[in-house]
């Protein structure tokens, strides 16, 4: 959400904003919208969400088939600059890979953006979960092990500002969302310096993860190995996939420092 102070100054551009809901409307589970359908998702008028959308056509990011609207494969190049410029795919390909192998698993890397994750890098072995995740995809941080990983990094004041201005929800039956029960999860996790999050985000999955530092000691991404659910993965995780993440992390780190990395952090006003 927008500063309302910015919102109201003449800095602020509003026809800009609407077009980025309009792009943002779409997603997995909506990947074709009617004019209609973008208008109501986003809180726009038919009006408003038509000028965006016969722009964004006009740009080359949306196309139209019958009254349905869909993104174009031009709508990469807007995250591709991004993750071009962190330098991942040199420096922390050849450490995954060893990792997943090493372990047998997938593994990914994210940073965080607000109140989700976005996975900036991945590993995958085979599909864990029924959302299909890749590069690009977002998912809730408080439930999530490279989540709770950044966000132990931040300081006492830091995560309880995040907390307030966050909301929670139950996913599954083993979610902790309740704000108390969260606040001392994150802060067992800034203790033991990784996370271990068991069926929290889906039934069946678990996971662990570490966090990855830049140089002066920031946080700047979450590195993770997925895995199923069984009676004993968690002593599994420590045992086996802990070892294995730090020497990735190790690698990842030692690679950063090497050529100068610089992180670029994702800033969204609150």
């Amino acid at each position: 959400m927008l500063r309302p102070s910015f919102t109201n100054s003449p800095d602020y551009i509003q026809s800009l904003d609407r077009g980025l809901q309009v792009l943002r409307a779409f997603n997995r589970e909506r990947p074709r919208c009617t004019l209609s359908e973008i208008a109501t998702q986003i809180g726009l008028s038919r009006a408003v969400a038509r000028r965006s959308l016969l722009t964004l056509q006009h740009l080359g990011y949306v196309a139209a088939q019958g009254r349905q609207f869909f993104l174009t494969p031009r709508v990469l190049e807007l995250g591709y600059s991004y993750l071009s410029s962190l330098d991942l795919t040199d420096l922390a390909h050849e450490p995954m890979e060893k990792l997943s192998q090493r372990v047998g698993e997938s593994c990914s890397m994210a940073v965080l953006d607000g109140s989700e994750i976005v996975y900036v890098a991945r590993v995958a072995v085979r599909r864990l979960m029924s959302v299909a995740l890749g590069v690009g995809a977002r998912l809730p941080a408080f439930a999530a092990s490279m989540g709770r990983v950044l966000l132990g990094d931040k300081s006492d004041d830091e995560l309880t500002a995040w907390l307030r201005e966050n909301t929670f929800r139950s996913i599954t039956a083993h979610t902790v969302y309740k704000t108390r029960a969260l606040q001392a999860e994150i802060l067992k996790v800034r203790r033991q310096g990784y996370a271990f999050v068991s069926q929290e985000l889906e039934l069946g999955l678990c996971s662990i993860a570490v966090p990855v530092r830049s140089a002066t000691g920031q946080a700047v991404y979450g590195l993770n190995v997925s895995m199923r659910y069984s009676d004993d993965v968690q002593a599994l995780a420590r045992k086996k996939m802990l070892p294995a993440l730090h020497r990735a992390r190790e690698a990842i780190e030692s690679a950063m420092a090497r050529d100068g990395w610089r992180p670029l952090t994702i800033s969204r006003n609150a």
